[in-house]
């Protein structure tokens, strides 16, 4: 995709937001956004939340990273930019869900499941997915392993959410919902997990 393709594409979208309908962003300037959905999702090219789930502009606060990990709550740490996003989401936007939002063939799973076996390493990921490393397992059998593995890690990060004090204290009263979902790229299903029943398939 060339340079000259996204600027015919802002033309569009300049077209329909700011020409056809001038009101729409001028009240999301005035009024500020007010999302009720934080979306933490991968950076992968092929996974766009807002174009998943059909969302507009200010629908949804959005935080993409390699493997959409959540890191653990640590005061410590330098440069937590996505504990600063589900932060300000919470404390600031008083978000009402959160949902961690993984997919089939993500590279970062790929990267964790065989990165160190192929003998690659890389200078930021292979910490960055240390924080999920529990969701591997010793062996690996193929893709479905890896399939396991991209579930898993979405697990762990929900769990790392519990730990940030202020997630925890709305999941307890009932002010804030967490959510797991799952998006299989091949064939177009989404699937969410639940404490009972595990991974099940709500669309496509």
């Amino acid at each position: 995709m060339s340079i000259d393709r996204l600027l015919m594409g802002f033309k569009s979208f300049k077209k329909n937001y700011y020409e056809e309908k001038p009101d729409f962003y001028r009240l999301l300037v005035e009024k500020g956004q007010k999302p009720e959905v934080m979306i933490i999702a991968c950076s992968d090219s092929r996974v766009n939340p807002s174009i998943i789930t059909n969302a507009g502009p200010g629908e949804l606060f959005i935080v993409r990273n390699v493997a959409n990990v959540v890191p653990p709550y640590e005061l410590a740490s330098s440069y937590q930019s996505t504990s600063a996003a589900i932060e300000f989401a919470v404390r600031d936007l008083d978000v009402k869900e959160i949902i961690v939002m993984g997919h089939s063939h993500c590279g970062g799973i790929r990267c964790l499941c065989e990165g160190q076996a192929k003998g690659k390493s890389r200078e930021f990921i292979d910490d960055w997915l240390s924080v999920v490393e529990k969701a591997r397992d010793e062996t690996f059998e193929g893709k479905s392993q890896h399939r396991r593995v991209e579930r898993e890690a979405i697990k762990v990060s929900l769990d790392n959410l519990l730990s940030f004090p202020w997630v925890n204290d709305r999941v307890e009263d009932k002010r804030l919902k967490l959510h797991g979902w799952w998006f299989d790229l091949e064939a177009g299903e989404l699937f969410a997990h639940g404490e009972q029943e595990g991974w099940k398939r709500v669309a496509g």
